[in-house]
């Protein structure tokens, strides 16, 4: 038995996505033809109360295509140390879209608007790049699955209002943070430009994530996931998959944060960890203490049957999901328990 803990990303289709998936009716999307990729397009913008949503293969994609959307070469991006578009998607902001990032060092991921107000630089101080555009992500990665307070969001959106910015969501897995704080899409739908919303994560279809956005700025998307080679043709069977996780495993997220926070208690409790990072969602960060080698760490456990993750600096991520299932759990709190 293999318990892979690495991610969130490694499930496989349940037996009745891929029915779903099978069943599906398709067309050629790059011609819009494709009634199924129409119907999760349709159904994901009226969930955010939005006119337009398209569909990529891949969230990276989506938040390169929202970055480009906003911004024009040489102007400036705002954002936090640990956020995914600048640690995790390969340099694309700068070099899709010619843009820099304004590092925020904020609390798990997260920042205040008044932080927002404090790092725009002055538009007629021509020697500094144009601040142009805010991104957030909800939950934060590196910063363990850590949930915003919407209160703050809506407080950065009226900062955005009067410096003229944009605003985007990276909604990696904004599903765990919708159920985590019983908030709504609408709400979220009220504040942003522009969000992406992931499915092969929390949700556990094999691919894909939705941008969804004002009508104004999503009149270039189109093209722009044409530049980026995200052109698809019969790309229904995977929208497919989208429409079935919605219908069903959106709900369940209760489960993998409920299994997160047993395996936290676990590792609050072991000896041979420093620190365990607060759990509100599916991710545990942790941090072994400084005699233990992390590498050796994570080989022991591997050779148990379970895969986890480095992050650096003597931390590791554990992240339940879909595929994690309750018999798994039970022999993972009792091999951390003994360990």
């Amino acid at each position: 038995m293999i318990i892979d803990l690495r991610s969130d990303t490694v499930t496989k289709p349940t037996k009745g996505m891929l029915n779903a998936m099978l069943k599906a009716s398709v067309g050629d999307d790059v011609y819009k033809e494709d009634p199924t990729v129409n119907a999760l397009e349709e159904r994901i913008a009226e969930m955010f109360g939005k006119p337009k949503a398209l569909f990529f293969p891949t969230g990276t994609m989506a938040n390169q295509a929202a970055i480009n959307l906003h911004t024009n070469p040489g102007e400036q991006v705002i954002c936090d140390k640990y956020a995914h578009i600048y640690n995790y998607e390969g340099g694309g902001a700068s070099f899709n879209s010619g843009v820099s990032c304004k590092l925020i060092d904020g609390h798990r991921g997260m920042f205040t608007a008044q932080e927002v107000i404090d790092n725009i630089n002055p538009p007629e101080f021509y020697h500094s790049a144009l601040t142009r555009l805010v991104e957030i992500e909800n939950t934060t990665n590196k910063g363990g699955g850590a949930c915003w307070d919407f209160s703050e969001l809506e407080k950065i959106r009226k900062v955005c209002d009067a410096n003229g910015l944009g605003f985007h969501l990276d909604g990696a897995r904004i599903w765990n943070a919708l159920v985590a704080k019983k908030e709504t899409t609408k709400q979220y739908g009220n504040v942003f430009d522009t969000i992406s919303v992931c499915l092969s994560k929390g949700l556990g279809c094999p691919i894909g994530s939705v941008l969804v956005g004002d009508e104004d700025i999503m009149q270039g998307a189109m093209r722009i996931r044409k530049i980026f080679g995200g052109g698809m043709r019969q790309v229904g069977y995977l929208a497919a998959a989208g429409i079935y996780a919605l219908d069903h495993h959106v709900e369940r997220l209760e489960e993998d944060h409920h299994k997160a926070k047993e395996l936290a208690k676990v590792l609050n409790d072991a000896t041979f960890v420093k620190k365990v990072e607060p759990v509100e969602t599916n991710i545990v960060i942790f941090e072994l203490q400084k005699d233990v080698d992390s590498e050796a760490f994570i080989s022991k456990l591997d050779s148990k049957g379970v895969k986890l993750v480095g992050m650096g600096e003597n931390k590791l991520r554990l992240v339940t999901h879909l595929d994690y299932t309750n018999k798994m759990h039970t022999y993972v709190l009792d091999l951390l328990s003994d360990f």
